[in-house]
């Protein structure tokens, strides 16, 4: 197919609670979509990139830029194109995965929509539902924590996964461990908050049986991780450091990590996510989606990424109401601690024209 234009549109949606971690709080979600027009119809995606480079180097405002100056322009100047070719066509750019995962997912969920096939089936996806998790930010207590974890177990999540530093690591963790028993599913998430150096404080959360310790170390140090797993009974799982399928080898080969947490958006794009997939697979070891409070439009498309075979843990795909007070999509809903992979053609969804109104900041055609 050949692009007539694309659309970026920048939202501003409000959570429904201000959400932090180590690296941010947010009180509402600045979000970057693109609409990509064909003469058979279009397609949506979603920018991954935060207000701020603070979880990776991209922010919203930079992936606008790259997008309107670099990597539109040469998509709509290479002619007919597949999503397959959007990769090999951008990859002279260096880095800006979020941007291109973003052109990638739109690029694919029209060429999907005009074969009339679901993201799920073109990724080779192989449930029905996915089992989700939540990911808590860090609270002004220890009670108000529990408040919050109390909440999200009576809504049916089957994973709680807390936000830590250093400070808000050890006692939030017991806390939680004491007063929901060792049944429930638990893991920390630090957004390389620690050093080497704190070996010996994260190893004082072997005892509380945790599914994984996410990210401790700064996403470049992949020695340093893996002799930080040398030290730790809890496994180390990655999230920032992997960007790629060969990252992702190179990890595993180096023992820096049991675990594998999968964005999309981080890697550049669902074909690539799908190859991380492959990679971890193919070396047993399981993998996660993880989350960077999208939109039902993102939402739906990490569904369908969640619903391959290797992903063998809850990842962060919650339910909208998570999240927003309103949602740009149909919501998705939490039944028995699951959500269900969109099954129509594309992505499964369409933002809805009159909450896109309501929430847009600006728009900008790209023809």
């Amino acid at each position: 197919m050949r692009l007539e234009g694309v659309e970026l549109i920048r939202l501003r949606l409000p959570l429904l609670s201000p959400f932090r971690a180590s690296v941010l709080t947010m009180e509402a979600r600045d979000l970057l979509l693109l609409r990509v027009i064909t003469r058979d119809g279009e397609g949506w995606g979603e920018c991954g990139a935060l207000p701020d480079p603070v979880y990776s180097e991209e922010y919203v405002e930079g992936a606008a830029h790259v997008l309107r100056t670099f990597l539109v322009p040469t998509l709509m100047q290479a002619g007919e194109i597949t999503a397959d070719a959007v990769a090999p066509l951008l990859a002279r750019f260096k880095g800006h995965r979020m941007a291109k995962a973003a052109l990638e997912m739109a690029v694919l969920d029209a060429e999907l929509r005009a074969r009339q096939m679901s993201l799920a089936a073109a990724l080779g996806s192989t449930r029905d539902t996915v089992p989700c998790g939540v990911s808590v930010g860090m609270a002004d207590s220890i009670p108000q924590l529990l408040d919050v974890v109390a909440g999200y177990l009576d809504q049916g999540y089957v994973r709680i996964k807390l936000k830590i530093e250093p400070g808000w690591d050890v006692e939030p963790v017991r806390a939680v461990r004491e007063c929901f028993g060792d049944d429930v599913l638990l893991q920390v998430d630090a957004n390389g908050a620690y050093t080497p150096a704190d070996a010996r404080l994260l190893a004082r959360l072997d005892p509380f049986d945790l599914l994984l310790i996410e990210q401790p170390l700064d996403e470049d140090d992949l020695l340093g991780h893996a002799e930080l797993a040398r030290q730790l009974r809890t496994p180390i799982c990655l999230d920032e450091s992997i960007t790629s399928a060969r990252i992702a080898a190179d990890a595993i080969s180096l023992r820096a990590c049991r675990i594998v947490n999968i964005k999309a958006s981080r890697v550049g794009g669902y074909l690539e996510a799908r190859r991380v997939h492959d990679v971890c697979r193919a070396h047993g070891v399981p993998v996660w989606c993880g989350d960077m409070i999208e939109s039902g439009v993102g939402r739906a498309a990490d569904l369908a990424l969640a619903a391959l075979p290797g992903f063998t843990l809850p990842g962060d795909t919650s339910a909208s109401d998570r999240y927003f007070r309103t949602e740009i999509t149909e919501p998705f809903l939490l039944v028995d601690g699951h959500l269900p992979v969109p099954t129509g053609p594309e992505i499964g969804v369409t933002p809805i024209p009159e909450r896109v109104a309501e929430l847009t900041v600006n728009r900008e055609l790209i023809d």
